[in-house]
């Protein structure tokens, strides 16, 4: 292995970079989680996750994962034999149908070629052909990290609606949160999932959870068991800014900052700053040759983008030797797509400079790997962030 001096560049899409104001946060003393000050913290954290999800509901932080936070949306509001809707857009919509499948769900897994987002008319079209109103829930990964593809969640609110059927929507946004546009409320989203090391800019740890009064509703009837998942055990302390059992207080301060970053920049700044980075990338990826994974431009990913090698070249071996001779960690392919893709995260505090370091050095691994590809990849993303400022 190379001998390494220098910064790390971490351009996996999540976990994220965890910036230095968020670091210096949670270096605190653990403070009495009974006590007034942490009333404080807990109520300032609760109502800005709100600000982020934007949505009056409430919101309800867990110690623990993305993963978790999807458990939660499950056993809250459904019950075993329950019929639900869900589109296999990549890794982690399959594993969320793996798990709702563990709890005796029976799941309509519309098959998918990860290449791109839920179709709306597709929803429209089976809640439409549901005349029992038998299908409880549509549930959809906002943005698929395993593929870079964004499902258009607005639009398939509005299809469910032109469908006039009952069912919940339930979203994951665990890596959409804080970096691709997301409104809680506004997009009538009854359950929205997310964890803390994605665009919260945080170390993994807490996974959260936006409602709806329906989904609360919900819960008087769904059956499945639970019990450190159970909303209404975390609602009742929430309201005066507690928690049930002992919360993860040193991420709650970490929170706390990265939340007063996103609203000190403004939301509609963060999301047009994605877009930008995102925008810089795929004009890279283009120059130099190489296929965007998610074929839809409509539903290009903000937050990562995934590029496919060309044939017989293995995408891990070229993020092996990336890492080696440049210190720079790319995402892997997952599953179907593993060895053929990698994936490059342009998300949180990433900015142009840290967005150009990682690029160059994808174009000097592609050089030194002996991959296929036309020079001008980093030019051609300068030039687009140059077009994005002008604009």
């Amino acid at each position: 292995m190379t001998t390494r001096t220098g910064r790390h560049f971490l351009h996996i899409p999540g976990p994220s970079p965890v910036p230095e104001r968020v670091l210096r946060a949670m270096d605190m003393p653990v403070i009495d989680h009974r006590g007034p000050d942490f009333a404080k913290l807990g109520r300032a954290v609760l109502e800005g996750a709100q600000a982020v999800f934007q949505t009056k509901a409430p919101v309800i932080l867990y110690p623990g994962s993305g993963t978790g936070a999807w458990e939660a949306a499950i056993v809250n509001t459904l019950s075993a034999g329950d019929r639900v809707l869900m589109f296999e857009t990549g890794h982690f919509a399959t594993l969320w149908r793996s798990m709702a499948a563990r709890w005796g769900i029976e799941v309509e897994f519309v098959p998918g070629d990860w290449r791109r987002g839920v179709d709306p008319a597709r929803v429209e079209a089976i809640l439409s052909e549901d005349r029992a109103k038998s299908i409880k829930a549509v549930m959809v990964v906002h943005n698929e990290t395993s593929t870079g593809a964004t499902s258009r969640i607005a639009e398939i609110r509005r299809a469910i609606d032109r469908a006039n059927h009952p069912a919940l929507f339930l979203v994951d946004t665990i890596s959409g949160l804080g970096s691709a546009e997301y409104a809680h409320d506004e997009w009538g989203v009854d359950v929205s999932v997310s964890c803390s090391q994605k665009g919260l800019m945080l170390p993994p740890g807490l996974g959260l959870v936006a409602l709806s009064e329906k989904a609360l509703a919900a819960t008087k009837t769904a059956t499945l068991p639970r019990s450190y998942w159970d909303w209404q055990d975390m609602l009742k302390p929430n309201a005066a800014g507690y928690f049930p059992y002992t919360p993860a207080t040193n991420l709650l301060y970490g929170l706390r900052e990265a939340i007063a970053m996103l609203l000190e920049e403004g939301l509609p700044q963060v999301f047009a700053r994605h877009q930008r980075l995102a925008a810089a990338t795929r004009a890279a990826v283009e120059a130099w040759g190489l296929e965007i994974l998610c074929q839809e431009p409509s539903e290009y990913s903000p937050v990562l983008t995934a590029v496919v090698m060309p044939e017989g070249h293995d995408a891990d071996a070229l993020r092996n030797l990336i890492l080696d001779k440049y210190d720079l960690s790319l995402g892997t392919g997952l599953a179907k797509v593993a060895g053929k893709v990698f994936r490059i995260g342009h998300l949180g505090e990433t900015n142009d400079l840290t967005l150009m370091a990682a690029l160059s050095g994808v174009e000097m691994g592609l050089k030194a790997g002996g991959v296929p590809h036309a020079r001008g990849g980093v030019l051609a993303a300068m030039d687009a962030l140059r077009s994005g400022l002008d604009d």
